[in-house]
């Protein structure tokens, strides 16, 4: 009797080489909003308060807490690259895949669009039912490429608890969604127009 071939059948998780640009785009757009589509229908279940959590009642202090929560996460994050090895903090080459030969608007898009959808699904939905400890343990967990990396996975989960208590402090989400799209834009940045070592 022929035994089965199961290698055939196996299901191969794509290394990061394996995609090529416009495919690398899809999955970041198709993720995105696979994200969104979670997070809005659990807010549906959850009934919260739209205008509130929306709000933009706190006018300016709303730039003033996203900008200030950038700020002190981009300096944490530039000191620890000076001083951490690099090995600590390799992410696979997915953030200099993803932003290193962008267009500065499709940087600014790219971000704008993730914390948009990460924001509603994790400190909107997920953090308004199981609190901002558990969901940065989830959105750290997300974030798998950092997983074998401690410091990678403990800075994402301290961004997270941090968005979240900033959510949870200023009542709207665009606190938290503006520090993260300006995190990320930044980066994005200083990783496409930064030269190389």
């Amino acid at each position: 009797m022929k035994k089965l071939d199961f290698e055939k059948w196996r299901v191969k998780s794509p290394s990061l080489s394996d995609l090529d640009d416009r495919l690398l785009l899809i999955n970041l757009y198709v993720t995105q909003f696979i994200v969104l589509l979670i997070g809005v229908i659990l807010l549906l279940f959850s009934k919260p308060n739209w205008q509130a959590m929306f709000s933009f009642q706190m006018g300016w202090k709303i730039g003033l807490w996203g900008v200030g929560f950038a700020a002190a996460v981009l300096v944490f994050d530039f000191t620890v690259s000076r001083f951490a090895p690099k090995d600590l903090l390799d992410d696979g080459g997915m953030n200099k895949r993803l932003f290193g030969k962008r267009p500065l608007w499709h940087i600014a898009v790219i971000s704008l669009i993730v914390a948009i959808c990460e924001e509603i699904l994790f400190r909107g939905a997920i953090g308004g039912m199981i609190g901002p400890y558990w969901t940065s343990i989830i959105f750290a967990f997300i974030h798998v490429r950092y997983l074998q990396h401690w410091l990678m996975t403990g800075m994402v989960f301290c961004i997270s608890y941090g968005l979240g208590w900033m959510y949870e402090t200023t009542g709207t989400l665009w606190t938290p969604i503006l520090a993260h799209f300006l995190v990320d834009f930044i980066m994005g940045c200083i990783i496409r127009y930064s030269k190389e070592e």
